[in-house]
């Protein structure tokens, strides 16, 4: 609606008409000039659209709730003056244009021209008006859809501010738990987590509300939760963090990971007492990104196993609910969470999302390697 265009193409409509014409008079044997032909359709539509759009603009709000009453009573006289403006101004412009009566005085000329014309003119006006009730609509129905997927954003966002809420008190529950029955048995080793969950904790607190970070951000947490572990279960587990270089700078949501690697250290690996594997694989799968966190602890429980598709269904504890839930929130159908048994003694977690990186990628590479 921006007023060069539109008057531009309301002029374009009017040449188009006079073309039009002078072909149709040419094949009839009156051949009329080049000006002669597109200056009175030009000017007239020019006219029009730029009255057209000082309506829209000054009245757009009435034109838009204008009741059918309202039509009648005031919008139809109003097209009957503006009707009348345009052509006073068209006939000041073409004096003296007309085939069959070739002299006459001003208001004959605009008499006769407002009634040769009527018609046309209201076809045009009213044309315009509906044009702009119709964009009216279209503007609103657009300005609802654009709140609701704001006020959908916003409630997904609380949601998964939410979750994330949720994880905190639930992981800082668990590992003052675990430093709390290392005090009594090696002093050391419980004085060195605290020196690691305060560094999760700093983390923590630096990345805010934020819900997507830079995958070497999340391998950087992981990696100090279990250098936090590596204290707690000394000589019993051995692990593996294998990630896809080309993937350092991909945006995966925050603490996706961490609560499965503590979910394999309560639910598997904490019940053996050697021999204990973790493995960690982060890699691109197509246009989707892939972890696999696999553990050689006890087998799953039944009700557990049977839920091992898509997102799954109930079973699962705290962290691996939560996680799912924040997939779902983050990518919909697009996501998914695979919990299995490779055989009676190792567990397979697999996540998937699509793959998106971070406008701003970081300038070095990540340690952890594949």
């Amino acid at each position: 609606m921006h007023p060069a265009f539109f008057i531009t193409a309301s002029t374009l409509v009017g040449l188009l008409f006079a073309l039009q014409q002078r072909g149709h008079m040419s094949l009839e044997g009156y051949p009329i000039g080049l000006w002669r032909a597109i200056g009175p359709w030009g000017v007239q539509y020019f006219l029009w659209g730029t009255l057209a759009w000082v309506l829209w603009r000054l009245f757009r709000p009435f034109i838009q709730s204008a009741t059918m009453l309202q039509i009648f009573t005031i919008v139809l006289p109003v097209s009957l003056a503006t009707y009348l403006i345009e052509t006073m101004i068209w006939v000041a412009f073409f004096p003296h244009y007309s085939i069959s009566h070739p002299v006459m005085g001003y208001w004959q000329r605009v008499a006769f021209n407002y009634q040769g014309d009527l018609m046309e003119s209201m076809a045009i006006f009213w044309c315009a008006f509906f044009f702009f009730r119709g964009i009216g609509y279209y503007q609103q129905f657009r300005e609802k859809e654009t709140a609701a997927a704001h006020l959908e954003a916003q409630l997904a966002n609380a949601k998964m501010a939410a979750l994330r809420m949720q994880l905190n008190p639930h992981f800082l529950f668990n590992t003052m738990n675990s430093i709390s029955s290392l005090m009594r048995s090696d002093v050391d080793a419980a004085d060195a987590m605290l020196e690691h969950l305060s560094s999760l904790l700093r983390m923590t607190l630096e990345r805010g509300n934020v819900q997507l970070i830079p995958l070497h951000d999340e391998i950087e947490f992981t990696e100090t939760y279990l250098a936090m572990q590596d204290r707690r279960y000394a000589g019993r587990v051995t692990r593996t963090v294998s990630v896809d270089p080309e993937l350092h700078d991909a945006l995966v949501p925050a603490m996706i990971l961490q609560p499965i690697v503590e979910n394999a250290y309560a639910h598997g690996l904490s019940k053996l007492d050697r021999g204990g594997q973790l493995y960690i694989d982060v890699r691109r799968n197509g246009q989707q990104l892939k972890a696999l966190i696999t553990n050689n602890g006890v087998g799953l429980r039944p009700s557990v196993n049977q839920k091992s598709n898509g997102y799954g269904g109930g079973g699962y504890g705290v962290g691996l609910t939560n996680v799912k839930d924040r997939l779902r929130l983050h990518y919909g159908d697009n996501g998914s969470f695979t919990m299995r048994e490779l055989d009676l003694n190792r567990v397979q977690v697999s996540i998937s999302f699509p793959l998106q990186f971070s406008a701003n990628p970081a300038e070095s590479l990540t340690r952890y390697g594949a």
